[in-house]
């Protein structure tokens, strides 16, 4: 017979089935209604429940108490959670004091800015631009203590660059200061490279950053070895946006971080939804920008990033016309996440890139994808970089769960073989080579 919920019953009659039951153990479905009640009645009201009585039960036998249904009432205190404190996970904060960033101060033709250098500067180099309203801190600080990107940066050096005025602390520009722009921006990091002595570098932007490293790219294609591009915009302004951010600079430099401004620059990072999804980092970031932005150094950012000229690149499959094309011509990884609202701008991008050498990811479930989805960003960028040549170990987790799969793999392998007698594998003489990501990849 099938057994009931909590108990187990067997029949009083040897050949035929009757109702008439005799749990088996301790608990039964009216011991299971006993205990429901006893959360909702109280003392008095419990005993005299009729569903809680002997009577119902004892009728449930022929002899009116052959079984008594009626079982001691387990006590609720060895079950009830006593102890239990509430632990609010600690405020994320985003500080300049980091033992391994140091920064300089870089003059150039334009103004001076401020790089942090990170890492060995005897490795090959990645060079990082933020985009509006962050700086290398705000904008790059998670990312890269993520712990793949730690394992993966004891090979490279990562100098941070943040645009005039736009640094933790900075002093409001003065009036007459005349805002570089884009091009203007994008020159300024040959005198970075050489303050450093940097021949060439990995460039790494997003947004408004990955503008300016596309450009640099474009006037100088040999400094720059492989370039990753997170929500890059290669069109000029529209009128939709130019409107909006010509408003924005406005109520910054009149009455300094507004409202509307801190929501247009949640969107331009977030997309919309973004409560729903994360609301801590949400209010990281609203709290960041109410506090330690400089709105009127900010204004004169938007405004010279609305006033971009389009980057004039072209896709050209004629093979014999290739050289002569103004495109980027290193290998390209152009990201973007699925909630971004310059998902249609990436693909605009990519439409204009050449195939052999480019590559379009988007990233689900994200649209600030360096800080929701930092693991699949920082595999991609190591594929990439691995695809380029670079040496881009694995974390040693990472590294035993590839080793354990690929013996898996060959034991099962040498298993089918059954005709000659499987060899001898041992981790330490397995080479795991893995292919660079392929032409689109959505996560």
């Amino acid at each position: 017979m099938p057994s009931g919920i909590g108990a187990s019953y067997r029949s009083l009659a040897d050949d035929v089935y009757k109702s008439t039951t005799v749990a088996e153990n301790k608990f039964s479905v009216i011991e299971s209604v006993k205990k429901a009640f006893s959360f909702s009645s109280g003392g008095a009201a419990r005993r005299s429940d009729p569903l809680l009585t002997r009577t119902d039960a004892q009728q449930a036998t022929p002899e009116g108490g052959a079984a008594n249904s009626t079982m001691p009432s387990d006590s609720m205190d060895d079950i009830e959670l006593r102890n239990i404190q509430l632990q609010f996970p600690q405020a994320r904060t985003m500080s300049r004091e980091d033992s391994q960033l140091h920064e300089e101060r870089v003059e150039t033709g334009r103004g001076s800015v401020v790089v942090a250098v990170q890492g060995n500067r005897s490795r090959p180099a990645i060079l990082t631009y933020h985009d509006l309203g962050l700086n290398y801190v705000s904008g790059y600080q998670t990312f890269f203590n993520y712990i793949d990107m730690r394992a993966l940066l004891e090979n490279f050096c990562v100098y941070h660059v943040t645009a005039p005025g736009q640094e933790e602390g900075a002093p409001t520009l003065p009036e007459d200061f005349v805002y570089p722009t884009m091009d203007e921006l994008s020159d300024q990091l040959s005198f970075v490279l050489s303050h450093f002595g940097l021949r060439s570098v990995i460039g790494f932007g997003v947004g408004a950053g990955a503008n300016v490293l596309a450009r640099y790219a474009l006037a100088h294609p040999g400094k720059i070895e492989a370039l990753c591009i997170i929500n890059c915009v290669s069109t000029q302004a529209g009128w939709i946006e130019w409107g909006y951010q010509k408003l924005n600079t406005r109520h910054l430099r009149s009455k300094g971080m507004t409202q509307g401004v801190l929501d247009y620059l949640m969107w331009h990072h977030f997309g919309r939804g973004t409560e729903e999804r994360n609301h801590d980092l949400v209010q990281v970031y609203r709290n960041y920008f109410e506090r330690h932005v400089n709105p009127t150094n900010l204004a004169l950012f938007i405004d010279s990033y609305i006033r971009r000229t389009d980057l004039n690149i072209v896709r050209e499959m004629d093979p014999g016309r290739k050289n002569n094309t103004h495109t980027l011509s290193m290998p390209v990884i152009n990201i973007t996440g699925a909630l971004s609202p310059h998902v249609d701008d990436t693909v605009t991008l990519n439409g204009r890139l050449d195939p052999t050498n480019s590559t379009w990811m988007k990233i689900q479930d994200c649209g600030m994808v360096l800080e929701e989805q930092p693991a699949k960003v920082s595999e991609a960028f190591r594929l990439f970089l691995q695809g380029q040549g670079y040496v881009a170990p694995l974390t040693e987790n990472k590294m035993a769960n590839y080793r354990r799969a690929s013996l898996e793999a060959l034991d099962v392998v040498s298993k089918l073989q059954t005709q000659t007698p499987a060899p001898h594998w041992s981790a330490s003489n397995i080479n795991i080579t893995e292919n660079p990501i392929s032409e689109a990849v959505v996560c």
